[in-house]
């Protein structure tokens, strides 16, 4: 191959990557460049292949140099965008093919290349969905086990040192995975259970052990030195724990390997297996990983119950597991001298019972029957002698402790060959005084096992010592006739089998998988006739009837394929789904100027765009700029929509785009809705759109509770009152549904309620502490008990802090509402309204001295300052107020602010024909019009109390009402003057414009609320007001 020829396809190899990480229009231009790369590894499925354009020849790609930069891009650049198309043409396989290579791919060396490299480029990037799914699929095809054999298979020439880098690597991120993935899943419920905490690495130990299995032939130290480095791992991950685990969410290595680990030590073979682990348990890095290991070895093993017990089973079940240990540790020598070490850290240094003092002896004598080790027998007495002859053992340690010594100190003396030690150790000076040591101890059980130590040596040493007194029903005295009676004979000398010794229930090797027969449909009913072939039920027998010469009705999966049918849908273009925010504003507000053509075409655009819209926008929150790009352009387009094709759950969809918009990029969403809902262009139902937005958008950005828009909600029992005298249920939706439209329609009014009512609520609680009555009451009932108190959180909350700055975060900061409620809120939405009101009613006074058929009135049918669309505008400002309460603007700016726009809706005439009728003639009488402008409509009425209740309440929640009492003190009196004259009113039976019925009881709550809520304020800080009468 030429040089030129080389650097020309090199170049190709960077202009594909060059344009995944670009815009790609359709996805006949994305298919070839997914193909091109993989078709020169040999990767492609040859169902891709006519994709293929041969561009990049066979040879080039440079997996190590390439590789990388490939799968960068399709995680930030085209997953993000393509991810619902791919899966939708069945072409998704081809991005796998970049991470975990198919199985029928799985052989060659590229494709494990491929994968080695996937895991570093997942994990530095960001995490998503998409890459959650995929490394899930990467662990199950290409495991620990796997990538070893990648980096350490004979074909690869590379030096042993970047061998060894590139292990430590890949190792940092295997461990890495399920760490990373549950910090970005948080939460969440949907987690693959393949990636939780302890599925996972449960399968890297079961990995592991086959690693060993596999690298027991291997006779180089690279291999071993590796996969020691992967056990220090684990260890400092806590897989190797110093108990049994008994939630399936802690990982255990031993509870997940040791099964088969026995097993291979059972079969053929099994040496060099057993000198693999020897070997590669000598090689850890630092004797504390190997005490780690040993101390969770020696817990897995199989529980010796009764610890006494003398039965051949038993003792076979203890030579066992001292052949377990002699074949993964070795045998007990001096020249290993921080086996001796760590061994003795571990046996003397912790608690365990006298079974585990059987095993060890079992492991120190050689585990095989009529062979002892000397050796390793002098190395374990000389341990226990010291530890055993000790004045501060003797004297401070429990007595479990005292009879676990003592076990394996009388148990070692018996599996010694002749001659045994214990002629010395009975004219040792240590050991006599510490005789006289125990004699004199203070406790008569600690006391024995001293006698019985003493009496045993002399015994062993051919002398006599009888102290007496061992019969009893004493607990210490039993036990002492059982070690007796267990001395008898050693462990390591029983005739019983090995293979006849069951293991326990949790080291069973689980069995094979069984082929369950097909399970009949689910959709097919089985009938059971009785063997008479008589059913005495007669309601299943049909009539007769003549067969029918009509033809059965098309199955569903029929119509199905009819409807696939390409034969059928001649001249029927379809409609790609946008995958860009560009494409999803050019398909909802075109910018070719004069649309036209065909209709059906642009319905189409209209329902896939709208179907796709919400989705799409979410996904591209956090991804750079395109969304603040394309939100301006897409709140023009949704708000203008019109429903011109009567589309299916159209209102549902383009309010949930705008929410979503609202919610995922609120400095550039919120300012341009505010901005078109003071424009006279839009219906009453698209300004009502642009404000439910505004609402449940904030809503969703203070992480509040929001109402299900898509459907409504499930019915409570008390809205049917005669449930046994209900229409058909088609019929009783039907009419039951019209009575509940308007709410279910209107989210902000519904949160008003709730909020409202909790701000009375809290007023309640606040001054019950007044009435001597409620006071007795509530303690009666509700008082919490002195003695129990709550743990504060602030040393969990600080070291939360603590670990959030040590690890940092790779995800975008989420804005909260807090951020932009007053910048990008309350304040534009409060000023665009004075600015609005200012322009009408100057366009009202040019036109005030002309007749009234010609005069302009602001209030006007539809317009802004309806009472209908102002009530609701009031409505959406006290619910984002009520969610920015926690802001720091909120005393400031935003609670006077809302509450004077309160107050000045609720007293003041917006327009001139404000409380005229439309028959009115203007007889220019001033004073009769305005007695006629103090007229508000119910609603209205409403909406501005309880705006004024909800400011009122977060300001006493906030600082107890100070700022807004002392600062604002005659905004303060004067809403409380203004809800006085209206409960008043009320209460002298005068009625309100559009009153009556639930309004006029929501109406009387609001007022009452004020009230109460400004005398609480005034009574906290009536001194420090100053005097403004």
């Amino acid at each position: 191959m030429s040089a030129e020829y080389h650097d020309a396809a090199l170049a190709q190899i960077r202009e594909v990557i060059s344009r995944l990480q670009s815009p790609i229009t359709d996805l006949q231009t994305l298919l070839p460049l997914l193909t091109t790369p993989l078709a020169s590894l040999g990767l492609l499925p040859p169902r891709f292949r006519k994709y293929e354009d041969s561009s990049i020849p066979t040879g080039v790609f440079d997996i190590p140099r390439h590789a990388p930069p490939f799968q960068r891009a399709l995680l930030e650049h085209v997953l993000p965008a393509w991810e619902q198309v791919l899966l939708q043409e069945n072409a998704y396989a081809l991005i796998e093919q970049y991470f975990c290579p198919d199985a029928m791919s799985f052989a060659s060396p590229s494709a494990r290349q491929i994968a080695l490299y996937a895991y570093s480029t997942i994990l530095s990037a960001p995490l998503r969905d998409y890459s959650v799914r995929l490394l899930a699929k990467l662990v199950k095809g290409y495991p620990i086990d796997v990538l070893h054999s990648i980096l350490f298979s004979s074909s690869n020439k590379t030096p042993f040192g970047r061998h060894a880098i590139s292990w430590e690597d890949c190792v940092r991120n295997v461990v890495a995975v399920p760490t990373k993935v549950a910090n970005y899943m948080g939460e969440r419920r949907d987690l693959p259970s393949i990636l939780e905490h302890g599925p996972y690495f449960t399968d890297v130990s079961i990995r592991t052990e086959h690693l060993v299995f596999v690298s027991r032939t291997e006779r180089s130290q690279e291999a071993t030195t590796s996969i020691a480095y992967l056990l220090s791992k684990l260890v400092n991950l806590g897989v190797f724990p110093t108990t049994v685990p008994v939630l399936p969410t802690q990982p255990s290595f031993f509870q997940a390997a040791l099964p088969t680990i026995r097993a291979r030590l059972s079969s053929d073979g099994s040496i060099e297996y057993a000198t693999s682990w020897t070997k590669l348990l000598a090689s850890l890095p630092s004797s504390s990983n190997l005490r780690s290991i040993l101390t969770s070895l020696f817990s897995h093993l199989t529980q010796i119950s009764p610890v006494l017990d003398p039965s051949p089973r038993t003792r076979a079940l203890c030579a066992r597991e001292g052949l377990l240990i002699q074949n993964l540790l070795g045998s007990l020598h001096k020249s290993n001298s921080e086996l001796i070490d760590c061994f003795s850290a571990v046996a003397l240094g912790r608690h365990w019972n006298e079974g585990h003092a059987r095993i060890f002896t079992c492991w120190a004598a050689g585990a095989h029957k009529g062979a002892r080790n000397r050796e390793g027998l002098e190395i374990l007495l000389q341990m226990v002698i010291d530890l055993w002859t000790d004045a501060d053992h003797i004297k401070h340690s429990l007595l479990s402790q005292h009879k676990y010594l003592t076990a394996l100190l009388s148990r070692t003396l018996k599996h010694f060959p002749e001659p045994s030690p214990a002629h010395e150790l009975a004219l040792s000076p240590q050991f006599v005084q510490s005789i006289s040591t125990y004699i004199s101890h203070l406790d008569p059980s600690v006391r024995r096992c001293g006698m019985l130590v003493a009496e045993e040596v002399a015994r062993a040493a051919g002398k006599t010592l009888n102290f007496g007194d061992w019969e009893g029903e004493d607990d210490i005295k039993a036990w002492c006739r059982q070690l007796r009676e267990l001395t008898k004979v050693c462990d390591v000398d029983v005739d019983e089998p090995l293979d006849e010794v069951d293991a326990s229930p949790d080291e069973k090797i689980p069995p094979a998988p069984v082929e369950l027969a097909p399970q009949p449909p689910k959709n097919t009913v089985t009938l059971d006739v009785p063997p008479s072939g008589y059913d005495s039920d007669d309601s299943l027998t049909g009539y007769a009837s003549p067969p029918s010469s009509r033809s059965a009705s098309p199955t569903p999966s029929e119509l199905e394929e009819i409807e696939r049918d390409p034969t059928l849908r001649v001249g029927v273009k379809k409609v790609p789904r946008p995958v860009y925010l560009a494409q999803l504003g050019e398909m909802i507000r075109p910018t070719g100027g004069l649309q036209g053509g065909d209709e059906q075409i642009t319905a189409t655009k209209i329902e896939v765009a709208l179907e796709a819209a919400e989705e799409l926008i979410r996904r591209k929150s956090g991804y750079g700029t395109e969304l603040e790009e394309n939100a301006v352009n897409l709140v023009h387009g949704l708000i203008g929509l019109q429903d011109n094709y009567d589309l299916e759950g159209f209102d549902q969809k383009r309010q949930a785009a705008l929410n979503a918009l609202v919610a995922c990029c609120p400095r550039k969403a919120a300012p341009s809705i505010i901005e078109e809902f003071f424009r006279n262009q839009y219906s009453i139902e698209q300004r009502f759109v642009m404000l439910n937005a505004l609402a449940l958008g904030a809503r969703e950005l203070a992480s509040l509770p929001v109402p299900e828009l898509p459907g409504r909600q499930a019915l409570t029992n008390g809205k049917i009152a005669f449930p046994s005298k209900r229409l058909p249920p088609a019929q009783h939706k039907k009419y039951l549904t019209i009575g509940d439209q308007m709410r279910t329609h209107d989210p902000v009014g519904l949160l008003l309620e709730g909020i409202s009512q909790q701000a009375i609520d809290n007023g309640r609680e606040a001054t019950a502490d007044r009435v001597p009555e409620l006071v007795r009451e509530r303690n009666l009932r509700v008082r919490p008990s002195s003695k129990i108190t709550e743990a504060p959180s602030t040393a969990s909350s600080a070291r939360a802090a603590l670990m959030q700055q040590l690890v940092g975060t790779q995800h975008p900061k989420r804005t909260t509402f807090t951020e932009v409620a007053a910048e990008f809120f309350i304040c534009p939405f409060i000023n665009s309204f004075w600015l609005f009101l200012r322009d009408e009613q100057t366009r009202e006074a040019r036109t005030a001295h002309l007749p009234a058929l010609h005069q302009y009135r602001g209030a006007g049918t539809g317009l802004v300052l309806s009472a209908l669309v102002l009530g609701r505008f009031l409505e959406t400002l006290a619910v984002l107020v009520h969610a920015a309460r926690n802001a720091r603007e909120w005393l400031a700016v935003i609670a006077p602010d809302a509450l004077e726009l309160a107050v000045t809706l609720g007293t003041r005439p917006l327009s001139r024909g404000e409380g005229k009728d439309d028959t009115e003639e203007d007889t220019g009488d001033k004073a009769a019009a305005g007695e006629n402008k103090q007229n508000k409509e119910a609603a209205l009425l409403t909406a501005a109390l309880e705006l004024a209740v909800i400011v009122l309440d977060g300001c006493l929640d906030v600082d107890g009402g100070r700022s807004l009492g002392l600062e604002h003190t005659a905004l303060l009196l004067g809403t409380g003057e203004w809800a006085g004259k209206v409960f008043e009113a009320l209460e002298n039976g005068a009625k309100v414009l559009g009153g009556g019925g639930t309004q006029e009881v929501r109406l009387r709550r609001a007022a009452a609320g004020v009230i109460l809520k400004v005398d609480e304020l005034t009574s906290k800080w009536r001194r420090s007001m100053i005097d403004v009468s």
